[in-house]
């Protein structure tokens, strides 16, 4: 469904289409929302398809691309966070985000990443399994630090832990993974007594050390299933102007934890409207569990089962709560709903506060709607790289972020490293554009839309500010205020002072002060990506310029000796046989190489 000036306004699919699209245009419509919409419709174009599964998939891209002001969006998440045990002779335990293949197994999925990384930690704390990549596993003539603070037993130094030994933690922590926690417990109890019997009291106190950090995670596991289902929770629940869509996740029967969304174009839906929306968008993209457990209920249950059959190639049956333990589960997601609703309202207080204190401080007139800041990144002037992070609509807004690879200057000048940066940030505006405050992209579509910030941050003193003012004044933007974050005595964090590029006394506010801490945030923001872009654009250049150097050793054979050997510091170290071990590299290269390196 389209305006009359073309703008996408509803993105929708429908089996029978009469009836769909009629529905649309009643006399008593169904929400203030759709009436807003029909008003506004100019006119509505169709496309058909092959059959309910591809009307879905193409309904989402359409919606994720187009981004219509009607229609419900969630949060894209191309991929959920897993556990992974490897096959290999040690199993490596790990962090894993894709698709699932058969070269290993894999636990989850989790709602957060944060939640695999604890259960990682626990995992490590208990079993002590190896975490390392391969490269560096193979690598290894001593253990790392792992092993001495007993988080690893250290299979990569023979001698230190046996296969067996090895073998039976992995066992453990497989059936810690599926959630067999008592069968886990009652096998270490069994080997702690064995291993006492035969005066191995320090194998032990190893098993006691186990059942104890077991016990530690059963009184963190409040809800957990008799029955080993999987089965995924998703609420809904409309309250203090927010409408929150959680989604609780539980795999062998037991709960992992919550993640609460909130979708884009709501626009007063109801909460049985954003469950249908979010089953569609959801499961097109990941697979569906056994079952869901639903409240509220869509409006249109037949139909979501049948779009959520036709993604998943299988009937998923959506149901409310049965029993205590399912109706515990979707109570505990409301719940999480409603209190994500108070963090997310009470966040956005929080921030409105501290931009609006910065405002008063600064003693501007417009509102703040959007802070640029700016930094600079380089190891004694080599290879600079300018960064440049947004904060707009009460938080860091990380899709319109910027680096600039720095060119053509003197090692170690940041004047004119701000200066360059600052002029390709905002050159090449169309004049027309620059009072409405967004510039036209690019004819050919490839570059979006330039926003004029109502402030511009920059991480450095007086010099700093004034080229970047000048270079502003240069490309007509003189009213756009221009700060810099000037670091205090001894660097020390929250001594910083505003500095302003016409000459006016330097501002310093108190390290508590709300505004002071706003900046400080974004100026850290620019300050890690700035220092994330100099370090791989350092990384990539000093290892592709020494490689690159070696005749016979092009690009496949590069990737493939930093990838056996987990970067060119193991490369250096390897010797003529170890190289030779690796993908593409024969005796004879390996002669080379080595002579090349040392």
């Amino acid at each position: 469904m389209l305006a009359e000036d073309g703008a996408v306004l509803y993105v929708g699919k429908a089996k029978n289409l009469k009836k769909r699209v009629s529905s649309y245009f009643r006399k008593t419509s169904a929400s203030p929302r759709i009436a807003m919409m029909v008003r506004q419709i100019g006119s509505i174009e169709i496309t058909a398809t092959r059959s309910e599964a591809e009307a879905l998939l193409l309904e989402n891209t359409l919606i994720k691309r187009l981004m219509p002001r009607y229609n419900i969006l969630f949060r894209d998440d191309k991929s959920y966070p897993y556990i992974v045990l490897g096959r290999e002779e040690y199993p490596r335990l790990g962090f894993f985000r894709g698709a699932p293949n058969r070269k290993a197994e894999y636990f989850g999925p989790y709602p957060s990443a944060a939640i695999v990384r604890e259960s990682l930690y626990l995992l490590q704390k208990m079993f002590r399994l190896r975490t390392c990549e391969d490269s560096t596993f193979s690598n290894r003539s001593r253990p790392c630090l792992l092993y001495q603070i007993r988080r690893c037993s250290g299979p990569c130094v023979p001698g230190l832990v046996g296969r067996e030994a090895y073998e039976e933690d992995v066992r453990y922590a497989t059936l810690f993974l599926l959630g067999r926690y008592g069968e886990v417990m009652r096998r270490l109890s069994m080997a702690m007594e064995a291993a006492a019997q035969n005066l191995a009291f320090e194998r032990a106190a190893v098993y006691r050390d186990q059942i104890q950090s077991l016990r530690q995670v059963q009184e963190k596991q409040y809800v957990a299933s008799q029955k080993s289902e999987d089965a995924d929770v998703v609420v809904s629940v409309r309250e203090a102007g927010q409408l929150c869509v959680n989604l609780a996740m539980v795999r062998r029967g037991q709960h992992l934890g919550d993640r609460p969304q909130f979708p884009a174009g709501d626009g007063g839906s109801s909460p049985e409207e954003a469950v249908a929306a979010f089953i569609a968008q959801h499961y097109a993209r990941h697979p569906a569990p056994a079952r869901l457990l639903v409240a509220p209920l869509p409006d249109e249950l037949e139909e979501t089962a049948a779009t959520l059959e036709a993604v998943s190639g299988r009937a998923v049956p959506i149901q409310e709560a049965r029993g205590p333990e399912q109706k515990a589960w979707v109570e505990m997601a409301l719940q999480n709903a409603r209190l994500a609703i108070v963090a997310r309202n009470q966040g956005r207080m929080r921030q409105a506060e501290r931009v609006e204190a910065l405002r008063q401080a600064l003693e501007l007139a417009a509102p703040l709607h959007r802070i640029e800041c700016f930094d600079i990144s380089h190891t004694r002037g080599e290879l600079p790289v300018a960064s440049c992070v947004v904060y707009q609509d009460e938080g860091m807004k990380k899709s319109d972020y910027r680096r600039f690879n720095i060119r053509d200057i003197e090692p170690g000048d940041d004047y004119a490293a701000i200066r360059q940066a600052v002029t390709r940030r905002f050159q090449g505006v169309a004049i027309g554009g620059r009072e409405s405050g967004v510039w036209p992209a690019s004819p050919q579509g490839n570059v979006s839309p330039v926003v004029v910030p109502s402030l511009l941050l920059i991480d450095g003193g007086k010099g700093q500010v004034r080229v970047a003012a000048e270079a502003l004044r240069e490309l007509g933007l003189a009213r756009v205020p221009v700060i810099g974050v000037a670091k205090g005595e001894g660097r020390r964090a929250g001594q910083e002072s505003l500095v302003f590029p016409d000459g006016r006394e330097a501002l310093q506010l108190g390290v508590d002060h709300p505004a002071l801490r706003l900046v400080m945030e974004i100026r850290d923001e620019a300050h890690r990506f700035a220092i994330t872009g100099h370090r791989g654009r350092r990384g990539k250049v000093r290892t592709a310029s020494r490689l690159e150097d070696i005749p016979g050793v092009g690009p496949a054979k590069r990737k493939a000796l930093v990838r056996h050997f987990g970067g060119l510091p193991g490369v250096r170290e390897a010797t003529v046989e170890q190289l030779a071990q690796a993908y593409g590299i024969g005796p004879a290269l390996a002669e080379t190489i080595h002579a090349a390196l040392h």
